[in-house]
């Protein structure tokens, strides 16, 4: 079979995986999220945390339990990674240095999980097993929490109350997270990826490392996390040991904000609501992946930097979905893409991505742009907007916006005053449009809570290591903050009856308004940056 035959088979086996688990596994979520019983285990934890577990919050109460609980994690994981000597299984690494323990404590938190450090030489078991790893199932149980919250702000009427935090939090490491990675670990044991308390072995005189990989490779994948127990993520064999496993890591950080939409669905009443928003992050996911691959088969260098094992169709189809949602995890090198390869995975981030996003940002994210589009047609009807019976005045207009300009704003800001600061020549490894183009992922890659990166900017040095932490937490913070309170100004709302002026939200019409808004944002805001980047290289 050719490659590409190969490539489309995948792409085919990927599409019914996920067309089977998208009904079960979405309806399943939103019985986690509106159930009115608590298990024992879950009691036991309300218990230990002083949590009334039948009390509810208002948007405020709930956007402080997000950032209270987000800014102890940062402590405490920053505090585990300086005190890494007194642990076990630190084999001798010692303690993380202040900067990268900050920058790796903001970047695990906010599930951005940007790594500036060589995990096989830096970290050992214990940091990785009791700080990244719970925060991987942790930050991603957050970002659920904040779309559920959101639909709830659709879904009830004249009420301040959006749910509670603590409740949301724990259900969602407790009744998904946690059964479904543990699962997948053994899948993915079965496969062959590496499972090791050893911190390396002897291979023809040269020490190999080892580590626990399947079990954080599981949650690292699903909770859309990306950070990698090994330097070369995954690329590397004992991470990603062949052609199942790639398919199989695919669809586990794809497998959860896909089947949001029908968890959104089924909460809203209407499940063709949930529907035309997969119908979107579906057509752009499959456009952007069009263009890498045609780019990355037909260029000049259709090899370099790929992974052998897996050619170009699996390291486009790998490429496009970690930054289609904010995984950032790689099995190749984005580096030694082609220009306009390389491009499309920075235009996935620059999207927003919310095609179809992360664990949670994905869903709410897309909601804020219906927000906007739906906006946009009342502006040009000269009605009053109106999406799933909630009236979009000034207040709720005004958090959506800030919401989707929180990230080009720290993004364009970070870069435009890395680009010139003299220091940053010496950290590029390529000069001129390329050089730009690195620059600008990283702090996409940052702003968007990604974690992936071009691999040609060396960003060890303190500024790299403060600049892209504060990108990763106003990336994260502000639009969760934004989210939250147009969620309590929704539920406030009476529902608005429909009437022959409302728009259809269901149809084609609703769906090609919303791809366009997301396109036309994207487009207004970083069309510069992208011609002077990889638009130019790749007409070079």
């Amino acid at each position: 079979m050719s490659s590409t035959g190969a490539g489309l088979l995948q792409v085919g086996v990927l599409l019914v995986a996920l067309a089977v688990v998208h009904r079960p596994f979405g309806d399943y979520m939103a019985r986690v999220y509106t159930s009115a019983e608590h298990t024992g285990v879950e009691r036991a934890v309300y218990r230990v945390a002083g949590v009334d577990p039948d009390s509810e919050q208002r948007w405020s109460a709930y956007a402080l339990g997000v950032l209270g609980f987000s800014f102890v994690g940062v402590v405490l994981l920053y505090v585990v990674q300086r005190a890494q000597s007194l642990l076990p299984w630190d084999f001798g690494r010692g303690n993380v240095p202040p900067a990268v323990a900050f920058n790796t404590a903001v970047s695990f938190v906010t599930n951005t999980n940007w790594q500036s450090y060589v995990p096989e030489t830096v970290m050992g078991h214990s940091v990785q097993l009791i700080g990244l790893t719970v925060q991987n199932f942790v930050s991603a149980a957050v970002g659920m929490a904040v779309a559920v919250a959101l639909v709830r702000g659709f879904t009830r009427h004249r009420t301040d109350r959006l749910g509670n935090f603590w409740v949301d939090l724990t259900r969602g490491v407790l009744r998904i997270l946690l059964p479904v990675a543990f699962l997948f670990a053994i899948v993915l044991v079965a496969t062959g990826v590496v499972m090791s308390l050893k911190s390396g072995v002897d291979v023809d005189g040269r020490t190999v490392a080892l580590a626990p990989v399947a079990s954080q490779e599981a949650i690292k994948e699903l909770g859309t996390n990306g950070g990698g127990v090994l330097n070369a993520n995954s690329a590397h064999p004992f991470e990603n040991p062949n052609a199942w496993s790639n398919l199989i890591e695919v669809f586990l950080l794809l497998v959860i904000p896909v089947s949001l939409t029908r968890t959104f669905g089924t909460l809203v009443g209407d499940r063709r609501q949930g529907y035309v928003l997969l119908g979107v992050m579906g057509v752009l996911w499959s456009a952007v992946l069009t263009v890498i691959w045609a780019a990355e088969a037909h260029g000049l260098r259709p090899l370099e930097g790929k992974e052998l094992r897996f050619g170009v169709p699996g390291s486009a189809l790998f490429a496009n979905s970690t930054t289609a949602t904010s995984t950032g995890a790689v099995n190749s090198a984005h580096d030694s893409f082609t220009g306009l390869g390389g491009g499309g995975a920075l235009l996935n981030m620059l999207f927003g991505e919310m095609t179809p996003g992360g664990v949670g940002t994905g869903l709410y994210s897309i909601l804020v742009m219906a927000v906007i589009a739906v906006f946009l047609a009342g502006l040009m009807v000269g009605r009053t907007p109106e999406y799933l019976g909630k009236k979009l005045g000034r207040r709720e207009v005004t958090a959506a916006a800030v919401s989707i300009l929180a990230m080009p704003t720290v993004l364009l800001l970070g870069a435009g005053v890395a680009a010139v600061l003299p220091s940053t020549r010496g950290a590029l490894n390529n000069p001129g449009a390329h050089g730009l183009s690195e620059i600008l992922y990283a702090y996409a890659s940052a702003s968007n809570n990604n974690g992936s990166a071009f691999a040609g900017l060396t960003a060890t040095g303190d500024w790299f290591q403060a600049s892209l932490g504060v990108c990763m937490a106003l990336g994260r913070f502000v639009p969760v903050i934004a989210v939250l309170a147009l969620a309590g100004s929704l539920a406030a709302q009476q529902k608005a009856p429909v009437t022959a002026g409302t728009l259809p939200t269901t149809g084609p019409l609703f769906g090609t308004l919303l791809t366009g808004s997301i396109v036309l944002v994207a487009a207004l805001t970083f069309v510069p940056a992208l011609a002077l980047g990889p638009i130019a290289e790749a007409l070079q």
